[in-house]
C-alpha cells in the first residue's frame, strides 16, 4: 500500500473508533443530516471527505477537529521517525 493509502487507512480508522467508543451508530448520520451509507461510505473508504466534511463529521462525533488532527499528525510523524531510525 502507497504511503497515502496508509494515511487515510489510518484517519479512517480513528474516526470509526471515535464513534464506537462513544457508541454512536445511526446517531451520526442522523446528526449530519445524511443517509447511514454515507457514513458507512467514508468508513469503508469508498468515499473521501474534504476538510469540511470532516470538521462537521467531528463535530457529529463531539471531537475537537483541531486536537484530532493535531494527534493523527504528532502519531504519523512519530511513526515516520521510529521507521526512519530503523532504516539507520
Amino acid at each position: 500500500k502507497s504511503l497515502h493509502e496508509l494515511r487515510s487507512q489510518e484517519l479512517r480508522r480513528r474516526l470509526r473508533d471515535a464513534r464506537l467508543r462513544l457508541g454512536l451508530t445511526q446517531d451520526v448520520a442522523t446528526r449530519l443530516e445524511r443517509p447511514q451509507s454515507y457514513v458507512s461510505k467514508y468508513e469503508a473508504g469508498e468515499r473521501r471527505l474534504d476538510l469540511v466534511e470532516f470538521i462537521d463529521v467531528c463535530a457529529a462525533l463531539t471531537v475537537d477537529a483541531e486536537q484530532f488532527i493535531g494527534e493523527f499528525l504528532s502519531d504519523l510523524t512519530r511513526s515516520r521517525n521510529t521507521a526512519s531510525s530503523r532504516s539507520h
